[in-house]
């Protein structure tokens, strides 16, 4: 973590667990559970912006809902950065913020929750049930974050298929908002834009401007080549005096 008074800068760059025990049966600190992340955001206090970068095959569900609502709730400007692999619950995370930035080589694979099982028909198909359950406070995260760029058909389909999506494409669906390092077209488009206006604008002016020039009549355009004349004489006549 780093942290100036401004901003704090968050890390998931492993599996998103809890505590683990050692073969000594020491307590072997997660930094990537929600408990951890939770005091970090505390001992930053009152932050403008939480930048988050993660890098991480996944893991628990229930630490990955517990850093989404951690950062949910958090009224920071929050940036998420997915500098390599958000998979699984690891690309739930980052719906919880503001912006989301991709690496232009970043992957995203999304899929349905799995769980370990064993049991009678009854315990089984509760099990399936529950994953349902599951799945749908995932797709709710996504749903929200991409707005009208992703169904929950399409989505269905992604996950379905343990899609790997690249940075492009989750722009495409919403579920990022930039690829670093390329400029957001919307600005581009905005710049061009703008551009185009002012042309018009100086064209537009340039033109009134030309049809305000008013034309010299025929009669004294003869006339003022006629004095001008008359004038070359004058002083051709009088240097010849001199």
């Amino acid at each position: 973590m780093a942290t100036d008074s401004s901003s704090i800068d968050l890390y998931i760059y492993d599996d998103v667990e809890g505590n683990s025990m050692s073969w000594m049966g020491e307590v072997i600190e997660s930094e990537t559970s929600a408990n951890y992340i939770k005091r970090q955001l505390e001992n930053a206090g009152d932050v403008k912006n939480i930048n988050i970068y993660i890098n991480s095959y996944g893991g628990e569900v229930k630490e990955g809902l517990g850093i989404f609502n951690l950062l949910k709730r958090n009224s920071a400007y929050k940036t998420a950065y997915i500098d390599g692999f958000a998979c699984s619950i690891a690309s739930v995370i980052p719906m919880a913020c503001d912006k989301i930035v991709m690496g232009c080589n970043a992957l995203m694979m999304v899929h349905h929750a799995s769980m370990g099982c064993f049991g009678n028909v009854e315990e089984l198909r509760k099990s399936a049930n529950d994953l349902e359950v599951i799945d749908s406070a995932s797709c709710s995260s996504y749903l929200a974050k991409a707005g009208d760029k992703l169904t929950q058909e399409k989505l269905t389909t992604l996950l379905d298929g343990q899609t790997w999506l690249n940075a492009t494409q989750c722009l495409e669906y919403g579920l990022c908002d930039e690829i670093a390092g390329q400029e957001d077209t919307t600005i581009t488009e905005a710049k061009q834009r703008f551009s185009q206006s002012i042309k018009g604008e100086m064209d537009l002016i340039q033109k009134k401007e030309e049809e305000a020039i008013v034309e010299v009549p025929k009669e004294f355009a003869i006339q003022k080549t006629n004095a001008e004349k008359l004038m070359m004489i004058w002083n051709k006549n009088n240097l010849k005096k001199i």
